[in-house]
């Protein structure tokens, strides 16, 4: 663990892992036995709890907390404020400690400012979750989902570009040039 890379301000309990080249902003706090993986950026007021694990090359925007249950893949982009849930029916008086759901962030998926994921589902790999959606079940790999509760509104490459099937069910990404299959509902990259 670099410490030029921790601010003075961000809380690390120990042990914990932290992989070369992340950055810990400001009033973070990371706990023990969370696992962080290399070149991540943890934002401002960030929280990490105990046992989770981050893969690498994961961009965590500020404000934003990763709860005991949550699973964060490689090249993860998390926006600003984003929220994340482990519990389905909170209540103060009784502990639900015992009741965690795992939530599951695929390889690549952006989640937006503002966007509620309530525990319990799997976002596939690339998935882009837009700006203030509210997730409450399973997102396909490649989908991208937008509203209140969410709905698809199409497929992004992983370039982070729409795409525009042809009748054949075949697109490119117009910025990694990448091809991809629409079948059956079901997204793949041929490249």
């Amino acid at each position: 663990m670099n410490t030029d890379l921790i601010h003075k301000t961000a809380i690390i309990d120990h042990p914990t892992v932290i992989g070369p080249n992340t950055r810990v902003w400001h009033f973070s706090h990371v706990m023990k036995n969370a696992s962080i993986g290399q070149n991540c950026v943890l934002g401002q007021n960030t929280f990490i709890a105990s046992n989770v694990s981050i893969g690498n090359h994961v961009k965590i925007q500020n404000n934003v907390s990763i709860y005991k249950g949550v699973e964060i893949s490689d090249y993860v982009f998390l926006g600003p404020s984003m929220v994340f849930t482990n519990v389905i029916n909170p209540r103060s008086e009784i502990n639900r400690r015992g009741e965690y759901k795992k939530t599951k962030i695929s390889k690549g998926v952006t989640i937006g400012a503002n966007a509620t994921i309530v525990c319990g589902i799997t976002i596939g790999e690339y998935a882009f979750i837009g700006a203030g959606t509210v997730v409450t079940k399973d997102i396909p790999a490649f989908a991208l989902v937008i509203g209140n509760p969410s709905k698809q509104s199409g497929w992004m490459s992983k370039g982070g570009e729409k795409l525009n099937f042809d009748t054949n069910g075949y697109a490119t990404c117009s910025i990694t040039e990448d091809r991809y299959k629409l079948q059956n509902e079901i997204v793949t990259c041929e490249s």
